[in-house]
Order: structure tokens, then sequence, then C-alpha cells
């Protein structure tokens, strides 16, 4: 029997130390990492703690194995391919997942707009200040700054919306909406700084040709999403949400090889599809079954969540696997990066406090960076990237693993504090949410 167990782990052993990985191998792998993202899951719904910091962990943990036991070379060069890729669709899944839990109401008009202009300006004073933290470290010219700088300041959808589900309604509606537009609005400044060229136009003329190509974005976007939408209500088969989705990538992937802010279109065609009441009025309300649509959007919200669940572990887990924690510790990437979340904290505490969209705990803390921020880090041209020394690049990477890093488990421990019963917004009047949106009381006041 004991020479039995002796083989077996010789066997086991052999294999381990063989470096020759094939298609079960990757199968089983890619089992055992969807099982422990559902696991890590429930620890974070438990415990406050958010599941990407532990899905880059594992992905960690995953190199060090494959270094250690299969002597594997350029993960690095394998993985960010494919996380470029999981990024791009993560990103379409997220936008339209989140799109999908807002319902447009008149009484909620105010605090969509606070949310718009929170994201807005906390977004633009924030690539400003971490900028300059950029151009004092580094001495580097401003614009290369501020490309750096806008991934770095983008509020991460993929952490928030899973995230603050246990605050009150008011107030997570306000977050996912304020993440939602912070990606968006992010988005959009980064491709149009890396697509500056003074050389040949003003900075006022890329800001006009930029705001042509957004209501450009916004016509094109309304007359997909009716036509997908009246699309859905028609057709009577059941698997029809990964043609949608196919349409939408497709229609995502267009837009970027035409220079429009596509992500756009997601966000209407998920507003659409969610809300046909407000936007099926009139003979309009003939075009689509009304039986079926309600049907289906359960579904479609189920299919969206589930496979947004199974991009973001996967992308998480790539992401730990070319992280490398040396470089996140050295001490210039904790000056910068320490500068740089002073800054990001004091300018959202100002400005949520300024415009009192309501109390602003735990919300100041709720900043994560993410998917945005690496994969938007990846998209920078090449000609930005050989303005930097190879030492300023791995500044720069050690500066957004601790961005990413500390952000998460801020949001983590505000979460672990925040109040958990919030019973009173539930039962406040109209008149009470405008106050409590900033109109003259905040949540403490009306307790």
């Amino acid at each position: 029997m004991a020479h039995q167990k002796d083989n077996m782990f010789q066997q086991f052993m052999l294999f381990a130390t063989s470096g020759e990985i094939d298609s079960f191998d990757l199968i089983i792998g890619a089992a055992l990492i969807v099982l422990l993202s559902y696991t890590f899951d429930f620890i974070a719904k438990k415990f406050s703690i958010p599941s990407v910091i532990l899905l880059i962990v594992l992905g960690m943990g995953i190199t060090w194995a494959l270094d250690r036991f299969l002597d594997v070379e350029n993960v690095t060069g394998t993985v960010i391919p494919v996380l470029q890729v999981l990024g791009t669709v993560g990103l379409i899944l997220i936008v339209l997942e989140a799109a999908l839990d807002l319902r447009l109401e008149k009484k909620k008009t105010k605090m969509i707009w606070m949310a718009f202009f929170v994201a807005l300006f906390v977004l633009l004073l924030t690539v400003f200040g971490v900028a300059f933290v950029l151009v004092y470290f580094l001495e580097i010219d401003l614009l290369l700054a501020l490309v750096y700088a806008t991934p770095l300041s983008i509020m991460s959808s993929a952490i928030v919306i899973p995230s603050v589900g246990n605050l009150a309604e008011l107030k997570k509606e306000f977050m996912i909406y304020e993440a939602t537009f912070s990606d968006i609005l992010g988005i959009i400044l980064f491709f149009f700084l890396t697509g500056l060229d003074l050389a040949s136009e003003s900075m006022t003329g890329a800001l006009f040709s930029e705001l042509f190509r957004i209501i450009i974005t916004i016509i094109i976007s309304v007359i997909v999403s009716y036509g997908l939408v009246y699309f859905i209500s028609r057709i009577t088969k059941k698997a029809n949400f990964f043609t949608i989705f196919a349409l939408l990538a497709l229609f995502y992937a267009l837009g970027k090889k035409l220079h429009l802010s596509s992500l756009i279109t997601i966000l209407v065609f998920g507003l659409i599809l969610y809300n046909t009441k407000i936007f099926f009025k009139g003979k309009l309300e003939n075009l689509i079954s009304k039986d079926y649509h309600e049907r289906i959007i359960e579904d479609f919200k189920l299919l969206t969540h589930q496979s947004a669940f199974l991009v973001r572990t996967f992308f998480f887990v790539a992401f730990g696997m070319i992280i490398s924690f040396s470089s996140g510790t050295k001490e210039g990437v904790l000056l910068i990066a320490g500068s740089a979340l002073i800054i990001m904290y004091l300018i959202r505490f100002a400005h949520l406090k300024f415009v009192k969209a309501h109390e602003i705990m735990p919300e100041l803390f709720i900043a994560p960076r993410g998917l945005i921020t690496v994969l938007l880090f990846f998209q920078i041209p090449e000609k930005y990237k050989d303005m930097l020394t190879p030492d300023q690049l791995e500044l720069m990477d050690g500066t957004m693993f601790d961005i990413i890093l500390v952000t998460a488990l801020v949001m983590m421990l505000a979460l672990i504090f925040a109040k958990k019963d919030y019973d009173v917004i539930e039962d406040i009047t109209i008149v009470d949410e405008s106050a409590l949106l900033g109109y003259g009381r905040d949540i403490k006041d009306l307790s």
C-alpha cells in the first residue's frame, strides 16, 4: 500500500515538473478558477472583501506555480493578448449589465444628472491632479502625463456594481450611475487624448470634432437600439442573448474603427430595452410584443450577469498573472501612488461635499480602479510608451497596481464600517428624496 502511494506521488511529481500542459489541464484549471470565483463572491458578500483582490492574488499564485513546478516561460507575453480581448468583452457586458439595472423614472432625474456631473467633474479634476503628480515625479510633458493619468482616474463599474448591493437603494443607484458614467466619460477622454494631433489641429478644433462624434454616436445608438429591441420582441427562439450580444460587439468594434464613442451604444441599448414604457409610446407602442418582451428581460439580465461574472473572473486572474508584487513596493512607486491617491480622495471629498448629493459616507471611499484602468493602460499607443524610459514604464506599472489594490482595500473597509440599516430612505416621500439628493437635508437629518 505504501509502495503504491509512493508510485502515485512520483507520478504526480513527474507530471508537475514535466512542463507540459494539454487541453484537459486547461479545462481543469478553468473549471477550478470558476468554482473558486463563486467561493470568492460568497466571501465578498459575507465579509465585504472585494472579490477582485482575491482573483488577482489567485492569478499571482498561478504564475508562481507555473514558474515553480512547470517552468513555463513568457507568461506575460501569452496573457496580455488574452487580457485585452477579455477586457473589451467585459467592458461591453459590464456597461450592459449596469444599464439593465437602471429604471428611468421622473423622480430620479435629479439623481441621474447629479451622478453624471459628479462623475464628470471628479474625473476631470482627478485627471489633472494625477497628471501634475506624474509631471512632478517623472518630469514628463503635460499631454503625456494626462494620457497616463486618465486610466488611473476612472472608477471601475466592474468592481462597484457587484459591491454596493447592501447599500440603500438610492445610494446603490447613485453609485451605479456614477461608476457607469465614469467608465464612459473616461474612455471618451482617453481616446480623445490619445488621438490628439496638435501639430495639425488646435485644441478647440479637436474638442469640436470629439463633440460631433459623440452626437453622431448617440443618434446612431438610438436608431440601432430601437431596431434591436424590436428584433428581440419579435423573435420566438429562446437562445437570443448571444445573437444580440454578437450584434452589439459588432457595432462596438465598427464604432471603434470609425473613432466613435461606441460604448454609448451599449448604454443606450440597455436603457431602451429596460425602459420600453418610456421609449415606446404612442404609435411606437405597437412595434413591440409586450408580453414576450417582459418575459425575456429577466432571462436577458440573468445571462448578462452570468457572462459578466465569467469574463470578470478570467480578466482579473489573468491580470494577477502578469503583476509583479515587487514593482509595487519600490520607493518611487509608493511616492507617486501615495500622492495620486491623496489627490483622488481629496477631490472626491471636496466635490461630494460641495454638491451635497447625499450623505457622503461610504460613497467617498467607493472609488475603486480596476478593469477599465488595466484595459486602457494596455491600449496606450506605442508612441506614448516610447516617450518613457524603461524605469519610468516600470514605475507606471507599479503605480497602477498599487492604486488598484489600495482603492479596492479602502472600499472594502468603507463597506465594512458603513451603516447597514437605511430603512428610513425607503419610507421618505418624493419631496424628502429631493432633499436627500442635496437640496437642503442629509440622510442623518432625516433619521
